[in-house]
């Protein structure tokens, strides 16, 4: 039975990577793809899968109005599919997250999501907690903390380095707007940018 896949980690895990070594795998003995990105994801082109390796690959583009069930049926007609990869699942629907169980359940073809659990604040993504509900297997990829830990957290940084405590839970960037904590750290800088941003807020005499 074709089954839901969800492939998590931290910013700077290869997450990217990993989906187009997938994708090179199946293609590699001969077998059908369709890749997925986000829509908003402008930190390479429209429609393209960038790995931080400097691997890509055209992909189409998913947004909130895109039924991802009828988009690959659709494409059905035309040839066969063998698998069905997400990048920047993060950014999927709970709408989106029950299309692609239809794909697996119903055309009977592996869906491979990978993506962000947790957003700056440590707080689930709308599609990444559907994935982590209704997916069939959890496979969580490793990042490094600065510290050596492994990385579990995504903590936004302004221009200066320092942690931002508070904003919309979406905000496109790579290694110059998030870094790859460890829990420990994670809340410490958290802390850290909590009390800055109140003395800031104090009124000197």
């Amino acid at each position: 039975m074709a089954k839901l896949y969800f492939y998590f980690a931290a910013m700077n895990a290869g997450k990217s990577t990993n989906l187009l070594q997938a994708d090179f795998n199946y293609r590699e003995r001969g077998m059908a793809t369709m890749l997925w990105t986000a829509a908003h994801d402008d930190r390479g082109e429209t429609g393209k899968i960038v790995s931080r390796l400097g691997l890509e690959a055209e992909a189409n583009a998913f947004s909130t109005e895109v039924d991802l069930f009828d988009a690959v049926s659709h494409e059905l007609l035309k040839r066969k599919l063998d698998c069905i990869l997400v990048d920047e699942a993060q950014f999927l629907t709970p709408a989106h997250v029950f299309q692609l169980c239809r794909v697996a359940d119903h055309l009977k073809i592996p869906v491979l999501c990978y993506g962000l659990r947790t957003d700056f604040l440590g707080a689930l993504f709308p599609g990444s907690a559907a994935l982590l509900a209704l997916a069939d297997a959890l496979i969580e990829l490793k990042a490094v903390c600065e510290c050596g830990r492994k990385a579990t957290m995504n903590l936004r940084v302004d221009g200066e380095g320092q942690a931002i405590t508070a904003g919309a839970q979406t905000e496109i960037g790579g290694n110059d707007r998030y870094l790859a904590q460890c829990r420990r750290h994670f809340f410490d800088r958290l802390r850290e940018g909590e009390a800055r941003q109140l003395s800031l807020a104090i009124p000197r005499a």
